[in-house]
């Protein structure tokens, strides 16, 4: 299995969690193996590119000097048995490309075996969402302007090489970007701060970034391919959403708040007080926390796992009456969906609460099988 360890080697999983998650750059240049250079090259993006069912507009972007082209300017209408879509024509795509413009392939991250193992490692090391585009420039040109990232950034060099400039500055914990116009542009380069190191990309080098650290990229001699992995974990905003599911089942929240100018406004205030005590007992139940584990299980991807023409053999289970074990942790909610129903396949389990570890979803059932609640058919 693929982790950061092999992404970062020689730099541990410990030593980047000590000195570089979230605080500052790190620079790991390609090791004796090469096997983070052999992720992509020429020959497997061409032949990437040639699927061009796959692509649309929204996935295949073109830039020329920092300026987004216009997909109308290389895509095309096509027609299929599924119906019309504006997909890039090749024949296009190849004349901007000749006259300086650079091209960004997006959600590639499932397209090989190579970038799905890469991009699961790091949805499972952060608990976070994780894509991947590949940037496709050539020397002298650069794509995009000074800017900064929602998310970590972890850019594997894979053909030619890169310079990279990083200033400074850092925005502090940034959820939005400016607008992509002149002004945002000036912004950038009036906020960036000093230039604070260049880093010289080559095929197998690693570069991370933390979320709003301000940085550009230019090819230097010929052309430049790179893999970028953003990777955006949950953030405080996820509680508002669950609080108000798990509020709502407490009455008091759901009483009118006080008039703001009865009394004072001393009734309003103690109601608020009340409320406020009320959150904060609601995030420390485990059951929240379980919560929190499961909105993150959802961001990081299964395996696909085709067998065909095999056809997958189905582990049923049935109700038998008596009432399920206690169990703890997020497998109590498959637990309990299970003993509503008649029969119960594992694997239509394992699908359904993809949301649930599928080791965890698995010791639960066992556990209630163990326990009569569940009999194997």
């Amino acid at each position: 299995m693929f982790t950061l360890d092999d992404l970062l080697a020689p730099v541990t999983t410990e030593t980047f969690r000590a000195d570089y998650d979230d605080r500052k750059p790190l620079h790991v240049p390609a090791d004796a193996t090469g096997s983070k250079r052999a992720l992509l090259d020429w020959s497997r993006f061409n032949a990437l590119l040639d699927q061009s069912s796959i692509w649309t507009a929204q996935t295949l972007k073109m830039v020329f000097n920092g300026e987004p082209i216009d997909p109308s300017a290389y895509c095309s209408e096509a027609r299929s048995q599924s119906g019309s879509t504006l997909r890039p024509a090749p024949a296009r795509v190849q004349t901007l490309l000749a006259n300086g413009a650079s091209l960004i392939a997006g959600d590639v991250q499932s397209l090989t075996p190579e970038l799905r193992a890469i991009s699961k490692a790091l949805s499972k090391t952060f608990a976070g969402l994780t894509g991947a585009k590949v940037y496709c420039s050539f020397g002298g040109v650069q794509a995009f302007d000074t800017h900064f990232d929602l998310h970590h950034v972890f850019a594997v060099q894979v053909e030619g090489q890169k310079v990279w400039r990083l200033y400074q500055n850092r925005a502090d914990a940034p959820m939005s970007l400016p607008d992509d116009s002149d002004e945002a542009r000036r912004w950038f380069a009036r906020t960036r701060g000093p230039l604070m190191q260049e880093v010289i990309m080559s095929p197998g080098d690693v570069l991370y970034l933390p979320r709003g650290w301000y940085h550009d990229a230019l090819a230097t001699e010929g052309a430049s391919l790179h893999v970028t992995f953003s990777v955006t974990p949950l953030y405080g905003r996820v509680l508002f959403g669950l609080l108000e599911s798990a509020a709502l089942q407490d009455p008091t929240f759901r009483a009118w708040l006080r008039p703001a100018d009865e009394a004072g406004g001393k009734p309003l205030r103690q109601q608020l007080a009340d409320l406020g005590r009320r959150l904060a007992t609601l995030t420390e139940r485990p059951e929240f926390a379980d919560e929190i584990a499961m909105s993150q299980e959802r961001l990081i991807p299964r395996d696909p796992d085709y067998g065909l023409p095999a056809r997958q053999p189905l582990t049923l289970y049935q109700s038998t009456g008596l009432a399920a074990p206690r169990i703890t942790g997020p497998g109590a909610v498959a637990i309990e969906w299970a003993m509503t129903q008649r029969q119960v396949a594992l694997e239509d389990m394992l699908a359904q609460f993809d949301f649930i570890p599928p080791d965890t979803l698995r010791q639960a059932v066992e556990t209630a099988a163990s326990a009569g609640a569940l009999k194997r058919l």
